[in-house]
């Protein structure tokens, strides 16, 4: 018909396990693009902050016993999405065709007519014993695995062939059997399952809430119980399962165990993350701030136009940088029309950004702070002759200390100053980290500015009993104070890598 509305594409995307490293790079890709993103509980809440400003964020819950949307409600959901977007997105924890129901979705979709496009993600199934080192195949054990769910109608056991299970050679994972765990094992040691099989359940594979458990197939529902454990977990039976000891590498990672929190802005945050995953930790993202334009962006946009008229461009952050030169690249077109200018950077953070866009620094300071970038000015003032009647223009962002030009101004400089963001108090919360923390409590929060300071003392969360403070340096330290507080750890320098190494160190004392 004439002017109908066409439909859009929606993809039914594969998260993985937990690690949002482990999702796929086509997937990523699409969830950065997607106008709509519908997801579940398994999903990484990392992978939340990788979509466009503007996408809306449909969750439909599903877990074990916790259903936020039926199943065909969902369905039709998507459906609906696709006639008010042009991609929406379906984020489901594991792979979508893996006990994922994403079957039966495709199929809703196609008799829709609606477009549709299917990214696998890596099953738990696989991911989980892996991440408690035992692999589903071995050539001394065995060289075949079957998976199988442990959830399926009002009986745990129903379509199931629990006497074909039983016989089968290899590995056996259970997936969605920890409601039912005991009944299941009963049930398949009743079908000639030996009860002596080497067994474990993997609970949080994949993420650094990992728990584990090992015994056999008799016995793993009391050690389950005992453990604590519960849903998402998955259950593998099998010979393989004695190779754990020696082969779980990721329960040794420094920082296994170990919750910590993250209050950097959503864009800051990853890649602090991403390290103190890899290391182990269990990560809650809980930005505190948010970076914005400059009240004044006129002024802004004026002072950027007028940048290679400068002897001295001196950046406060890295924060600074991009929104500069973001800025920059919309009037001119090459870097080589910054001009003469010699570049200061308070510290190696920003001067990495820097290096970004192709520039290398003049001045830079051993301690990020703002004192320590004037001494360094004084220190080599022989190379350049001074900053006496130098034009400077100072970039930073709002509400920030004015150390930089009433120093630089004392020795004579002709300082300019460039507002070039703002920072805000960060009032949403789609991951639901703040209830998290509430609810679980963490072993270390870390505070990479005096901004982040402020807006976490704003929330009125209080700090969870024994939890460590971490300031990434001596001005965030001073902010502490100022509600009481004093670091169990500080950067032995003004960035990422070192308040990495403080953490390391602070969790082996």
């Amino acid at each position: 018909m004439a002017g109908k509305k066409k439909n859009g594409k929606v993809a039914l995307v594969g998260a993985g396990p937990g690690d949002p490293g482990l999702m796929t790079l086509r997937g990523r890709d699409l969830v950065s693009q997607a106008d709509c993103l519908v997801y579940d509980a398994l999903s990484s809440p990392e992978m939340l902050t990788w979509t466009k400003p503007g996408c809306e964020l449909v969750y439909v819950g599903k877990r074990a016993g916790s259903h936020a949307l039926p199943q065909e409600e969902i369905c039709r959901l998507l459906v609906d999405c696709a006639a008010r977007h042009a991609l929406t997105v379906r984020l489901k924890g594991g792979d979508p065709y893996v006990f994922g129901r994403g079957g039966e979705e495709a199929e809703v979709l196609a008799a829709a007519k609606v477009d549709f496009e299917v990214v696998p993600g890596i099953s738990s199934a696989i991911a989980g014993p892996a991440f408690a080192g035992i692999p589903v195949t071995h050539r001394d054990c065995c060289s075949q695995f079957t998976v199988f769910t442990g959830h399926k109608g009002a009986d745990s056991t129903e379509g199931l062939d629990l006497a074909g299970l039983a016989a089968v050679q290899g590995t056996k994972v259970m997936l969605m059997g920890m409601g039912r765990l005991r009944g299941n094992l009963a049930a398949l040691v009743a079908a000639g399952q030996a009860a002596d099989t080497p067994a474990a359940a993997i609970q949080w594979a994949a993420t650094g809430r990992q728990r584990s458990v090992r015994a056999t197939v008799g016995t793993l529902a009391d050690a389950v119980e005992q453990a604590g454990i519960s849903s998402p977990a998955v259950v593998v039976m099998g010979d393989v399962v004695n190779l754990a000891p020696q082969l779980d590498w990721y329960g040794r990672l420094p920082l296994s165990g170990q919750r910590i929190v993250i209050t950097r802005t959503r864009e800051q945050a990853s890649g602090l993350a991403a390290q103190l995953r890899s290391l182990g930790a269990d990560i809650l993202e809980l930005p505190t701030i948010r970076i914005t334009d400059p009240t004044n962006r006129q002024d802004f946009a004026e002072a950027v136009v007028d940048a290679p008229h400068y002897d001295w461009l001196v950046f406060s952050s890295p924060n600074g940088v991009k929104r500069f030169f973001r800025a920059f690249f919309v009037v001119y077109e090459d870097i080589r029309e910054i001009g003469g200018a010699r570049i200061a950077a308070v510290g190696p953070g920003t001067a990495a950004e820097l290096r970004k866009v192709g520039l290398m620094v003049d001045v830079m300071p051993k301690k990020a702070v703002a004192e320590e970038l004037v001494a360094e000015f004084d220190r080599k003032a022989d190379d350049f002759g001074g900053v006496a009647n130098s034009t400077m223009l100072w970039v930073h962002g709002e509400k920030g200390r004015d150390v930089i030009y009433k120093e630089l101004m004392k020795r004579q400089a002709i300082v300019d100053e460039c507002l070039a963001y703002n920072t805000v108090p960060e009032t949403e919360d789609p991951t639901g980290a703040r209830a998290r923390l509430q609810a679980e409590g963490a072993d270390i929060i870390t505070f990479t500015s005096s901004s982040t300071v402020k807006h976490f003392m704003a929330l009125g969360l209080p700090l969870p009993p024994e939890c460590r403070i971490v300031s990434i340096g001596p001005v965030t330290t001073a902010t502490l104070a100022e509600y009481g507080l004093k670091p169990h750890a500080e950067a032995a320098t003004h960035d990422i890598p070192s308040l990495v190494q403080a953490i390391l160190e602070l969790s082996k004392a």
